[in-house]
């Protein structure tokens, strides 16, 4: 598997190997085949939320189009245990609209986690700490120096998921009217 970013490709081996250790789950990137998939298991998150904590900015359904948009913009993984898809993640150099780089630390190559999501009944049995673990050894050979991201600063957020992982909170703000926790792992 290759990865490329701006200094070139990247042999993801340290991914492979923490493949081959468990054949029940694999992490890789997604394809444009999975696009269809990967906004069933969005929409499928947000109905879930809605209904324990009501409408709300995590209550948008997602559509295969702007799945397929997302692949273009950054990378996309694709979670499985055998053949079903159970989980994804976002990875982008490019910082994201809802995020002010002056709560971070100063780094020279930071990494955006974006739209992690894993299917509602597969929800608080690991997979979710796996993906992030996936997420820190593709960065550690993007290279990048820290992995931030936002969450919803709600009930529905999953800030307190981030801490337990062992993310940092940076910064509390609210973005057009939406409540948002900064977190951030720096990658030594």
């Amino acid at each position: 598997m290759h990865f490329r970013n701006r200094a070139g490709h990247i042999q993801l081996s340290s991914l492979r190997q923490d493949m081959r250790r468990s054949t029940r789950f694999s992490f890789k990137p997604g394809v444009a085949n999975d696009a269809p998939a990967l906004a069933s298991l969005h929409t499928a998150v947000a109905q879930h939320l809605t209904k324990l904590h009501g409408k709300g900015p995590w209550s948008t359904e997602t559509s295969a189009k702007s799945v397929l948009r997302a692949m273009r913009l950054s990378h996309i993984f694709v979670a499985r245990q055998g053949n079903e898809i159970v989980g994804t993640l976002r990875l982008a150099a490019k910082k994201p609209w809802a995020i002010d780089k002056s709560y971070f630390a100063k780094r020279d190559r930071p990494i955006y986690l974006l739209a992690m999501a894993i299917v509602p009944a597969k929800q608080r049995q690991g997979l979710g700490r796996r993906c992030l673990e996936q997420a820190r050894l593709i960065a550690r050979e993007w290279p990048a120096d820290a992995i931030r991201l936002d969450a919803y600063d709600a009930n529905a957020g999953a800030g307190a998921f981030y801490a337990r992982c062992g993310y940092t909170e940076v910064g509390r703000v609210s973005y057009r009217n939406t409540p948002l926790i900064y977190y951030e792992l720096l990658l030594s």
